[in-house]
């Protein structure tokens, strides 16, 4: 069995090549989503989705909001997480901070979270030191602990509830829970195998050292939490009546998220709004539809402009500190002879 999946991998790879079917696969996710959401939005009526937006209470904005906060303070151990995997200790936290809540708020928005977060992190520990080898390595430890967040959720959550995920699944109940106990089973073999003995992946300089058994616990803690804010947060901008369950959210909520992922596209824009649109039909849709974008105003919008604003203050105050070095090596090198001389007459008074 290996081999005839080694034989297949090395057939796909050879032939066609796993960035072109990446690529195709997010075609395909985009156009299924589009054609979907235009099939759910159809007939919508606007004047209500603004009725819904205005029905919304000041309470639970404020506590999505709250939520909110929460999951990207929770991202910031992403980063945290990262460098003390790969040896880096000494970069303080208020530098992880930054890079985590940066990189994430404008990887969300712009999409391919692995190229726009992995630019903003070199800018930011470059200045530090690190490398683009080490930034890399962050990158990679900070994506694993993201999927290891998002297989313990799906797992324990579709186990729980089954039925919730096969509006999107389209499979019956007990397929999916076959599923999450497969997911689940991987995932503590994985946990067991680096419990058993220190393990790397990677070659030479590219090597990463993986997180033991104790610490991938706690990197799954992170996975956790982020996950479970971030779904709160929906939880709370959606309609009350009918009610529908924290566990069924939260399984709907990350297969739309993991979707909006594969698809690369911004914010999982139309990806993860038809998956939520389909798998929460109880809902009135204009109600759902006033939920997701307020969510999308408290999850994206403004963290990214929060997050361009610092970098903006960043970086003006880099060039300002550039601009003043060579002006106060100038009068350091002026006020040298004056000094000299100062010294000199000093010298020979002692005399």
């Amino acid at each position: 069995m290996p081999r005839l999946l080694r034989a297949v991998a090395r057939f796909f790879s050879n032939t066609i090549g796993w960035n072109r079917i990446g690529f195709l696969l997010s075609i395909a996710i985009i156009t299924v989503a589009v054609i979907v959401l235009v099939h759910m939005l159809r007939g919508i009526d606007v004047d209500q989705v603004f009725a819904a937006l205005k029905a919304v209470s000041a309470r639970r904005i404020a506590f999505a909001a709250v939520f909110v906060a929460c999951a990207y303070f929770t991202l910031t151990f992403y980063d945290w997480f990262a460098l003390r995997t790969i040896g880096h200790p000494e970069i303080p936290y208020t530098t992880a901070a930054l890079s985590g809540f940066t990189s994430y708020a404008v990887g969300h928005n712009i999409g391919a979270t692995v190229f726009t977060g992995g630019a903003v992190r070199y800018r930011i520990y470059s200045a530090r030191g690190l490398s683009a080898v080490d930034v890399a390595k962050i990158c990679f430890v900070a994506g694993l602990t993201f999927w290891l967040g998002n297989a313990t959720v799906l797992g324990l959550s579709v186990a729980a509830d089954p039925h919730a995920a096969g509006p999107i699944t389209q499979l019956p109940g007990w397929l999916n829970r076959l599923i999450a106990v497969g997911i689940l089973a991987v995932l503590f073999s994985y946990i067991a195998w680096v419990w058993s003995a220190p393990r790397s992946v990677g070659k030479s300089d590219w090597t990463v050292r993986l997180p033991n058994g104790p610490s991938t616990l706690v990197q799954i803690c992170i996975g956790l939490c982020d996950l479970g804010f971030c779904a709160m947060a929906m939880f709370m901008l959606l309609p009350t009546e009918p009610h529908v369950g924290y566990v069924t959210l939260l399984v709907v909520f990350v297969s739309a998220t993991l979707l909006g992922f594969a698809s690369h596209a911004p914010g999982g824009l139309g990806v993860f709004d038809a998956a939520m649109l389909v798998a929460l039909w109880q809902f009135n849709k204009e109600d759902l539809v006033a939920g997701l974008l307020l969510f999308r105003m408290l999850y994206y919008i403004a963290p990214f402009i929060v997050a361009v604003v610092i970098l903006g203050i960043r970086e003006i105050w880099l060039n300002m500190r550039r601009s003043k070095t060579p002006a106060e090596l100038t009068s350091v090198k002026a006020s040298a002879p004056i000094r000299s001389e100062f010294e000199s007459e000093t010298g020979e008074r002692r005399r």
